[in-house]
């Protein structure tokens, strides 16, 4: 089985479903409330192991209720979670995830500095890292960490994919020469590139321009709705395939996780990225970010895309 190493965010989720939001010192009911495990790491990691991948997450919790709790759903997932760091004295991440009718979301974290990754934490999974067929790092996280799981995962020869922004010059360059995926929004692509693009056409250019920097593939958000993906040898732009999202939440997560999963499986870019798009569609269409893959349904709707495309 694929051994795949998720490094960022577990946090605690609380999904509230409104009608609306209240005006200033109103009241709304809420229609339905879920607590989740969460965050960029557990999301992807969750969207790993539905996706048949044996998956092995590094982060940070606190030594609380919560922490022990979302350790305890990760572990219920099939995740191994020895990588996961219980730090005493800290709270664990809250992400409080409020969706409106209509697929609008408002996301308040409270995540304290000291449920971050240090580079000691990703050190001591330092065999679990070098022994993975992929590693996904999330670059939301301090860059000390981030750079230490980029050496280590390259080092051992791993996929290594990125998601996000580098926190600096240093992390950039170390971004452009270990990861062999790249996956970015505008803003952060601006970080990657040093300028933002600001529709379809900039969007391509900049994936372009990032493929010919290091990575084997760049995965960008378009300002204006979906996706470019592109290789050395081409690009295709993926639509979003959901045009009636409950909840925004996740899908990016989804999108770089079943990307990494069909590149894996051997596929090509093009066949990866639709996955990618339908795993994201997959994730919309419920409240909260947690993921409710199924490989087989990301394989037909990847063909059905192909055959529209072509």
């Amino acid at each position: 089985m694929t051994a795949v190493v998720v490094v960022g965010q577990v946090a605690r989720d609380l999904v509230l479903t409104v009608p609306n939001m209240p005006d200033e010192g109103g009241s709304v009911p809420v229609r339905s409330r879920q607590e989740l495990l969460g965050g960029k790491g557990a999301n992807q990691a969750v969207a790993c192991r539905q996706l048949e991948a044996a998956v092995e997450l590094i982060g940070v919790v606190g030594d609380d209720p919560p922490g022990r709790t979302a350790v305890g759903q990760a572990g219920a997932d099939g995740i191994g979670v020895d990588g996961v760091v219980r730090r005493v004295g800290a709270p664990t991440a809250l992400l409080v995830d409020i969706v409106e009718s209509g697929g609008v979301r408002r996301l308040f974290e409270d995540v304290d500095e000291r449920v971050l990754l240090t580079a000691g934490d990703v050190r001591r999974s330092e065999d679990v890292l070098r022994a993975a067929d992929s590693v996904l790092v999330q670059l939301q996280q301090p860059a000390q960490a981030v750079s230490v799981a980029l050496e280590i995962a390259a080092a051992g020869g791993a996929l290594v994919a990125t998601d996000g922004a580098p926190a600096d010059s240093r992390t950039r360059e170390l971004v452009l020469r270990c990861a062999a995926v790249v996956r970015a929004d505008s803003k952060e692509t601006e970080a990657l590139i040093g300028w933002k693009p600001r529709d379809l056409a900039q969007t391509i250019e900049a994936a372009q321009a990032l493929v010919e920097a290091g990575p084997r593939i760049a995965a960008l958000a378009v300002p204006t709705g979906g996706n470019v993906v592109a290789w050395a040898e081409g690009h295709i732009v993926l639509p979003l395939l959901d045009d009636d999202p409950v909840d925004p939440t996740g899908a990016g997560d989804a999108f770089v996780a079943a990307l990494v999963i069909g590149l894996l499986r051997k596929e090509d870019a093009q066949t990866a990225g639709w996955m990618a798009a339908a795993a994201a569609a997959q994730v919309v269409r419920t409240a909260g970010g947690r993921p409710r893959l199924d490989l087989s349904e990301l394989y037909l709707a990847a063909r059905r895309g192909e055959a529209i495309d072509g």
